[in-house]
């Protein structure tokens, strides 16, 4: 195992990385993610909006997102945190722009878990999957539903 660090706000954060379950390439991707966020800020005239915090590691998330025509015309994600939670919703935002509103809605928490392409602690699943569960808590707002028991507990798996 490797320690590394990150900077953040001009504080210093140990983070461990495990090569033992995380391939250099996707170590990389998420470093690049993280450095270089994409679509990262608050989307003009926007008609979706929420914000959650991962109260174990205090990771901050806010999607918006501008609708046209029935599909995600502009998302962006602005927030703090760890490589994680930050590369994460910066590659979801990129998994549904362009997308209809309920086909996002119905996106599976495995896709986004796929496109990072690593194996997650469970306490890393949580920092991975917080810009999704915000995605969806705007989605079904936006669309009038309310997210079922069953979908909660699935984002705190």
């Amino acid at each position: 195992m490797k320690t590394a660090f990150l900077s953040f706000l001009f504080i210093t954060f140990p983070y461990t990385i495990s090569s033992d379950n995380m391939d250099p390439m996707y170590r990389e991707i998420i470093l690049d993610y993280y450095r270089n966020p994409r679509n990262k800020g608050k989307a003009e005239h926007a008609e979706i909006g929420a914000k959650d915090v991962n109260t174990l590691c205090g990771d901050v998330i806010e999607i918006t997102a501008r609708v046209d025509n029935g599909k995600i015309a502009e998302i962006k994600f602005d927030g703090k945190g760890c490589a994680i939670s930050q590369a994460s919703a910066s590659m979801l935002t990129e998994l549904v722009e362009g997308k209809k509103i309920e086909e996002a809605a119905k996106m599976q928490k495995q896709e986004l878990l796929d496109a990072l392409g690593i194996e997650l602690s469970a306490s890393r699943i949580k920092c991975a999957l917080l810009g999704f569960k915000v995605m969806k808590l705007g989605l079904y707002s936006y669309l009038g539903k309310k997210m079922t028991a069953e979908e909660e507990d699935e984002m705190e798996e």
